[in-house]
């Protein structure tokens, strides 16, 4: 890979331990299922799309020295994510997330991403000292940030001038995070990807639809706003306008990483100049495609 990626994903790289039941599930629960390991981690998730759909993408984030870091290292580049730039230290083990899914959805999970927290400014040292862009020379390209960050990194990032030219493009990690990304709800070069819930918690409203919540995501300071509602229409807006679209209905056999395919698929049409009402269908289907389980060509 060269040294300029197509795409920078900055945040968590881990392994997602998932355990999978195909039937509805409630807290308590013991039941029958499959149980995986996997790269993971919203920034590798989103750059492991992006590969899907012919880019190039390198992440910036913090990964043990330990052998799980070494055994997620190799993995990343089995699925062509540059590492090049990952920050490594030695009192840090590499971190992990833990999910349980059943047919209804998301049950509960717990994401340890303490090293990434730990390892903090030292994930950006490529960007503010070089090879990536200095502080003198911005990085002037696409960036993915998520949520896992901290506040402190966020408004890091968010008033640097290493990244005084960057397309940010931010997203929360869990809607327990999403209050994380309140240093770009004003930021003029920022797109937000939010779920409803997500939306509701930076705006401290409850919303009805996506339309609504993208709304008044603007009013709130807002330069561009992407909210999705699940089966239900989601709507990307910014003041040029409302651009609504509704998702295909299909079985829902995964939900974990849902949102960041549907951030790289949208991230993607627009690298290759689509318009917006063509970006929004197509993250929408490749969305789609990943809930129902249909593996990617």
């Amino acid at each position: 890979m060269t040294t300029a990626p197509d795409i920078l994903c900055i945040g968590s790289v881990l392994w997602d331990v998932i355990g999978r039941a195909t039937i509805a599930m409630r807290q308590g629960q013991d039941v029958p299922g499959r149980i995986e390991r996997l790269p993971g981690g919203v920034a590798m998730n989103i750059a492991v799309a992006l590969g899907r759909f012919g880019l190039s993408p390198s992440v910036l984030t913090a990964i043990g020295r330990d052998a799980e870091g070494d055994e997620l290292l190799t993995a990343c580049d089995a699925l062509g994510v540059c590492t090049r730039h990952v920050y490594r230290a030695d009192n840090l083990p590499t971190d992990r997330y833990l999910a349980v899914e059943g047919a209804n959805g998301l049950i509960a999970a717990i994401a340890d991403a303490h090293s990434l927290e730990a390892a903090g400014v030292n994930i950006l040292r490529p960007l503010m000292q070089g090879p990536l862009g200095t502080t003198d020379s911005p990085y002037d390209g696409l960036i993915a940030l998520d949520g896992n960050l901290t506040v402190a990194l966020l408004e890091e990032i968010a008033t640097n001038a290493a990244f005084a030219r960057a397309d940010l493009r931010v997203a929360p990690a869990s809607p327990g995070k999403a209050d994380r990304l309140l240093p770009f709800l004003r930021h003029p070069r920022a797109v937000l990807y939010v779920n409803l819930e997500e939306a509701g918690i930076l705006c401290q409203l409850r919303f009805d639809s996506a339309a609504e919540a993208a709304k008044t995501l603007l009013r709130h300071g807002a330069a561009r706003a992407l909210v999705t509602d699940g089966a239900n229409p989601a709507c990307d807006a910014s003041a040029a306008g409302l651009i609504l679209a509704k998702p295909a209905a299909v079985p829902v056999a995964r939900v974990t990483g849902a949102g960041d395919t549907f951030m790289a698929a949208h991230m993607a049409a627009e690298t290759t100049g689509a318009s917006r009402e063509q970006a929004l269908d197509r993250a929408l289907a490749a969305a789609a495609t990943f809930v129902s389980g249909v593996e990617p060509a």
